[in-house]
């Protein structure tokens, strides 16, 4: 019965996210591809491209590759806002001890890649780069620990997912603190008003998508006018979307009978169309079957093929497309910063924090767990592509040989730590599960 409801779930959302991680890893390759080739100059023309509108008193205009970072990646980051809050209220952040072991995981992950980076950086100009390796990407991750099957335990794959989300939620405070522009507080307070309306409607276990989408959007726009990454917006909403079902799954199932019992009771006949007596029951069965529905949980279920499989691919696709020009487009300091913090960054901060913390008895390893197996996953949490690319945009903003050259230092440090990661764990999960 355990397996049935938590381990089939948690199988089905680690599926999604290994087959969007082979999504994102093609993305990346089709990505460099195309900037490299003769055709190189349609791939920059194609982000660069704007759409938008403006009046004499307003104007949206991005180009492509704004609102992709901007509008599309707030969708992501309303789907980490959704993991983030279904985990501290119901899953593996919920109580104390659950969340110890990974959030010690995340501190050494994020704190060691940070201090390495501000010790060995000597460029004033890329200072601002410091958040760039903080980050663990959860698909990339996750794909490459679904490739090793049953080598390793399915409570790895649970850490390495309550792991990740603890380190976006790092990530998400660095880039609201530290990555956003000059605060209009006048707007921004704005926007906090329908925040607390969606706030206050979900504390009674009210959920409209009709609602959230049209106060979502504003709360959207005001937060990219006050100068707060707008990205942020789709954490804060999610955080307003009730989790908590109206009915319980007896009386649905009470219900669901009773319906079709009358659906059965209905004559069919000759009809091409349904009747209006079965169009009754047909959106009676729609409202009790939203009602049963957790609003939260029904989010995430139907965002996450979105986001694994179309998001974040466009996103590397437009991001990933690195011009390796050797001669006069690249830093190779901050290849080499970023990289080796990748590399190395996790692998001293999270097996340091996490036996630290089973030796002083704050925490413990899970039963099924060995040494070893963190150090493979410190190993992959070096695998910061999607977080650690759209850091460094706002990092480098103004900078494209730092940006660039940041992001090769993104792909070969995820790549190094992906392919170390992967054989370590497929070496010591083999003799762990039967």
């Amino acid at each position: 019965m355990i397996e049935k409801y938590l381990i089939n779930p948690f199988q089905k959302f680690t599926k999604i996210e290994g087959l969007g991680g082979i999504l994102l890893f093609g993305a990346t390759i089709l990505a460099i591809a195309w900037a490299n080739s003769p055709w190189g100059d349609t791939y920059q023309e194609i982000w660069k491209f704007k759409i938008g509108f403006s009046t004499d008193s307003f104007k949206l205009s991005k180009p492509v590759m704004l609102w992709i970072n901007d509008a599309l990646m707030a969708v992501f980051f309303f789907l980490i806002g959704l993991e983030i809050k279904r985990e501290l209220v119901i899953g593996e952040l919920n109580t104390p001890r659950k969340a110890t072991f990974p959030l010690l995981a995340a501190i050494g992950g994020m704190s060691a890649p940070v201090v390495m980076y501000l010790l060995m950086n000597n460029n004033p100009e890329s200072a601002s780069g410091w958040g760039i390796p903080m980050a663990t990407d959860i698909a990339f991750s996750l794909a490459i620990l679904n490739l090793l099957g049953k080598r390793v335990p399915v409570s790895l794959k649970i850490f390495l997912t309550a792991f990740a989300i603890v380190d976006d939620i790092g990530a998400v405070l660095v880039i609201a603190v530290f990555y956003s522009e000059e605060i209009k507080i006048a707007l921004l307070l704005i926007a906090l008003v329908p925040i607390l309306i969606l706030a206050v409607l979900g504390r009674f276990r009210y959920y409209s998508k009709y609602l959230w989408i049209s106060l979502g959007s504003i709360v959207w726009l005001l937060f990219l006018k006050a100068g707060i990454h707008p990205t942020i917006a789709g954490v804060l909403l999610a955080f307003t979307v009730p989790i908590r079902r109206k009915i319980r799954i007896d009386s649905f199932k009470v219900k669901l009978k009773e319906i079709v019992d009358q659906l059965k009771g209905c004559d069919e006949g000759e009809q091409v169309i349904l009747s209006k007596e079965q169009i009754n029951q047909i959106d009676d069965l729609e409202d009790w079957t939203e009602k049963v529905q957790s609003p939260l949980q029904h989010l995430e279920h139907k965002l996450h093929p979105w986001v694994a499989y179309f998001i974040m691919p466009l996103f590397a696709l437009a991001n990933a497309g690195v011009v390796f020009d050797f001669q006069s487009s690249i830093d190779t300091n901050i290849i080499f910063l970023i990289t080796i913090c990748l590399f190395l960054g996790n692998i001293i901060g999270i097996p340091l924090i996490t036996m630290l913390g089973v030796k002083l008895k704050i925490t413990e390893l899970p039963d099924d767990i060995r040494f070893i197996h963190i150090i493979g996953v410190a190993f992959l949490a070096g695998v910061g592509f999607t977080m650690s690319i759209f850091i460094s945009n706002l990092a480098f903003t103004d900078n494209l040989i730092l940006t660039n050259s940041a992001k090769i230092g993104i792909l070969a440090g995820s790549l190094l730590s992906g392919i170390t990661g992967y054989l370590i764990l497929r070496s010591a999960g083999r003799k762990m599960v039967k």
